[in-house]
């Protein structure tokens, strides 16, 4: 599933790809992590997002892979989009310095379906190298709301590079986003969003009942 067909998360059920990883016709990686979060709500996910400040809450996230972090743009308002999370994370064992700015759903996907579609949040965001102009990948975290909790259905397209001069052949994508990254990304998410389900219900009702 190429970017521009992010839509097919909309129609009913799950698709044949829902955790694993593949290259596109283009070079691209595209991962995909279906994560069960019990107890857990949309709403939930999209305050985290809105919350989600300081180092040592973005090691509760990844208690392993979470190395550090700083938040540019709105703290304390409930919102995330246009904000830039920076962060050092490790994935596959390899320490990476990524900045990640949050998107307008409406960007990505077609949010008049959202209701029909059982959406219950939607995180989008553009992907890149910290401390450069480089931006190398895309990412949606949608969620929708189950009889158990909700189900994170996770998406990376990596190596859509920016300037694209950097890699605009599809060699050049695979060189600079090699194979191994599908698997430890796929391995990382997965375990970042079941570290998150494990403590997000007590925390949100902690913080939001207040």
């Amino acid at each position: 599933m190429r970017l521009d067909e992010a839509d097919q998360l909309l129609e009913p059920g799950h698709l044949a790809l829902e955790s694993g990883w593949l290259r596109l016709d283009d070079g691209q990686l595209h991962v995909a992590a279906h994560t069960a979060m019990v107890r857990c709500k949309g709403r939930m996910v999209a305050w985290w997002f809105g919350y989600l400040e300081t180092t040592e809450q973005y090691k509760w996230w990844h208690p392993k892979d979470h190395v550090w972090c700083e938040w540019k743009g709105e703290r304390g308002t409930g919102r995330f989009v246009g904000g830039e999370h920076h962060v050092h994370e490790r994935i596959g064992g390899e320490l990476q310095k990524l900045k990640i700015r949050f998107r307008e759903p409406a960007e990505l996907l077609d949010v008049t379906r959202f209701e029909e579609a059982g959406v219950s949040a939607a995180v989008c965001a553009r992907v890149g190298v910290l401390d450069t102009p480089v931006w190398s990948g895309h990412l949606i975290h949608l969620v929708r709301d189950t009889g158990y909790g909700c189900e994170m259905r996770s998406r990376f397209w990596l190596g859509d590079i920016d300037p694209p001069a950097l890699a605009s052949t599809r060699e050049a994508r695979i060189e600079r986003i090699p194979d191994r990254v599908g698997p430890a990304l796929l391995k990382h998410c997965h375990e970042e969003m079941s570290y998150l389900a494990a403590f997000l219900p007590a925390l949100h009702e902690s913080r939001v009942r207040r």
